[in-house]
C-alpha cells in the first residue's frame, strides 16, 4: 500500500486543485531565517534515526541550501542535477554515516531554483513522494518564508514543524506562514517548535504569544510540538560541522529534540492508521 493519498481541496495555485500528501513526511519551516531551522532539521533526522528509523533529510531550501555546509559535506551530486533533468531524485541520495541517515543535498546560490515553473516543481514533489516510500520518515528542510515553493512542499507533509524564537520578527513571520496556510486550507498540520528558549517558562511564553494571535485573528490553536532550550554547545557543533547528537548527546538541547522526535513518530503512526482506515 502506498504511503501517499490524494487530497481534494480548493488550494492555492502552488498546490493545484488536488495534491498528494505523504504519510511519512515531516516539513520543517520558519517564517524567517536565522532561527535554527536547518540545525533543527538535521538534529531531528538524527534523533529519528537513533529511534531505529530509516530517515531521509531533503534540503528543500531551493537557492539557499546549507544542510551540506552544516555537516561539512561536499556532495558530488545534488538537487541541481535533478532540476536540470540530468538525474532522477533517487540518484542524488547520499548516506551520511555519522548521523545514520540519508541526505538529498540542495544547491546554494542558485536563485533560479527558487523560481521553478509550477510544472517542474510539482514533478520534483512527485519524485520526492515516490522516494519517500523507501523510508520510515522523510524530513524536508524548507526555505524560510512563505513563497510558492515552501507552501507546496509543506502541503505534501503529514506534519509541519514551524520553528520560532522569541524575536518579534520571527513571531510575526511565523504568524504570516500560518495565516497563508490557513487561507489555502493547510493549517491543521502545523505545530510550533520554540527554539533557543532561555528557559521552559520563557519558551512557553513565546508559544502563547503566537497562539494568542492565531486565536484572536484566525480562530486557530496550533499545538506546540515542543521547545528546545538555549545551549551554547549547539553553536559549537555547528562550528565543528558535527551533529549535536554525535558531539554532545547529553545536553538539554539534545534531550529536547529527542522529545520532539517522539512527537513526530506519534504523528506518523497516526497517519499510518488513518491510511489503513482505522
Amino acid at each position: 500500500m502506498t504511503d501517499t493519498v490524494i487530497i481534494q481541496s480548493p488550494q492555492t495555485d502552488a498546490q493545484g486543485p488536488s495534491f498528494r500528501r505523504g504519510r511519512n513526511i515531516i516539513a520543517v519551516a520558519s517564517g524567517k531565517g536565522g532561527v535554527g531551522k536547518t540545525w533543527f532539521s538535521i538534529t531531528l533526522a538524527q534523533a529519528l534515526s537513533r529511534e531505529g528509523k530509516k530517515v531521509l533529510l531533503f534540503d528543500g531550501d531551493l537557492g539557499l541550501a546549507n544542510v551540506d555546509v552544516q555537516l561539512g559535506l561536499m556532495p558530488k551530486r545534488d538537487l541541481n542535477d535533478v532540476i536540470r533533468g540530468r538525474l532522477g531524485l533517487d540518484k542524488v541520495i547520499q548516506p551520511f554515516e555519522d548521523g545514520g541517515f540519508d541526505i538529498i543535498a540542495g544547491r546554494s546560490g542558485q536563485a533560479s531554483l527558487s523560481a521553478l515553473p509550477s510544472q517542474r516543481l510539482m514533478h520534483l514533489r512527485d519524485q520526492l513522494l515516490e522516494v519517500a516510500d523507501d523510508y520510515d520518515a522523510v524530513i524536508i528542510d524548507l526555505g524560510a518564508g512563505v513563497d510558492r515553493t515552501v507552501r507546496m512542499l509543506s502541503a505534501c507533509a503529514t506534519r509541519t514543524f514551524l520553528v520560532v524564537t522569541d524575536e518579534p520578527t520571527s513571531l510575526t513571520d511565523a504568524y504570516a506562514f500560518i495565516k497563508l496556510g490557513n487561507a489555502a486550507g493547510a493549517s491543521k498540520n502545523v505545530s510550533i517548535v520554540v527554539n533557543q528558549a532561555p528557559s521552559a517558562v520563557e519558551g512557553e511564553k513565546t508559544y502563547k504569544t503566537i497562539l494568542k494571535a492565531c486565536e484572536n485573528f484566525l480562530r486557530l490553536r496550533p499545538p506546540m510540538a515542543g521547545m528546545v532550550r538555549h545551549d551554547p554547545r549547539v553553536k559549537e557543533t555547528i562550528r565543528h560541522q558535527t551533529p549535536l547528537l554525535t558531539r554532545s548527546p547529553n545536553t538539554e538541547a539534545a534531550e529536547d529534540v529527542e522529545k520532539i522526535a517522539r512527537v513526530a513518530l506519534s504523528d506518523l503512526a497516526e497517519a499510518r492508521l488513518a491510511i489503513a482506515g482505522f
